[in-house]
């Protein structure tokens, strides 16, 4: 069944598989110091299991169904999982990035912004537009299953879920905590309206330490726009409203160190990048020409047939 299922794996299967192997050496590395790590590979060791199980032709209607949607929803288990393998006694890296962030921006925005420019209406939109991450991220993908449109929706659920785990690596291998651990939090006005409670109450029940740079929120928003705008150029500009207020927002409600943003900004365009070079190579080397569909047979060769 293992041979079956190799045969049928698709990018996003052998991505996820690519990254379960790196992210199981790291936990394995880290078990001696940290003996909860070995449940990171019981996790690694399930999610390769079903992955491989549904990649066998012959699991039916549900489980084809499944093989579409399930990358995005196997997220929140890797997420939730980092915090095995990391921990809030590991070591963080926020004096470097901090450090970066003195040399780029002259001092620590983050941590500054809201205080020197505190306001009721920007908190209120800024935090709900943080939140919205929830939204956009997985609208594109059912967007594209809804009206029909698998291949897009195929693409865009590999350009979201390469794009998370490369953050993914990053939080393992160089983890920043952030100002939301690191500075004092916000306070008073500024967080005395429904977005940002709504924003902390999630963040206190979910969030992994070490997980600040790259922003993935930033990174992932980012994708997803642009999987839109490859599928309809009026859906990606209105995503990318909200993902712009979001990237600001998790500078200014002191989520993230810019340098973060801006390295998330970073991740999700490489990706995008990367993505949009192999499909214009296979779309050469099979002799369709981007955004267009190969002609049919004409008049005189359809009498000859």
């Amino acid at each position: 069944m293992v041979a079956l299922a190799a045969r049928s794996l698709r990018l996003v299967d052998r991505l996820l598989l690519a990254y379960l192997a790196l992210a199981g050496i790291i936990a394995a590395f880290r078990i001696p110091s940290r003996p909860r790590a070995a449940w990171a590979l019981v996790v690694y060791a399930l999610v390769a299991a079903l992955i491989l199980l549904l990649g066998d032709d012959r699991v039916g209607r549900v489980g084809r169904t499944l093989r579409e949607i399930y990358p995005i929803a196997l997220l929140p288990i890797l997420y939730a999982s980092l915090d095995l393998v990391n921990g809030f006694d590991i070591r963080v890296w926020d004096p470097v990035v901090r450090g970066w962030e003195e040399l780029l921006f002259g001092g620590q925005i983050s941590r500054s912004w809201w205080q020197e420019r505190p306001s009721a209406f920007w908190s209120t939109l800024l935090h709900a537009a943080y939140f919205a991450y929830y939204l956009i991220v997985p609208l594109p993908v059912v967007w594209f299953l809804l009206t029909g449109r698998l291949e897009r929706a195929r693409e865009t659920v590999t350009l979201i879920l390469a794009t998370f785990l490369l953050c993914y690596l990053c939080f393992q291998l160089f983890p920043v905590a952030g100002p939301y651990y690191e500075f004092p939090r916000p306070s008073g006005e500024f967080m005395a309206n429904w977005a940002a409670r709504l924003v902390y109450g999630t963040l206190d029940q979910g969030s992994s330490y070490g997980a600040a740079f790259p922003s993935s929120h930033v990174a992932a928003t980012i994708a997803a726009s642009i999987g839109a705008w490859r599928g309809s150029a009026r859906f990606g500009l209105a995503l990318a409203v909200p993902t712009g207020l979001l990237a600001v927002g998790v500078v200014y409600c002191q989520m993230h160190y810019a340098v973060d943003a801006v390295a998330g900004a970073a991740v999700a365009l490489a990706v995008a990048a990367v993505g949009l070079r192999r499909g214009r190579t296979e779309a050469h080397e099979s002799g369709r020409v981007p955004g267009r569909v190969r002609d049919g047979p004409t008049a005189t060769q359809q009498a000859e047939g």
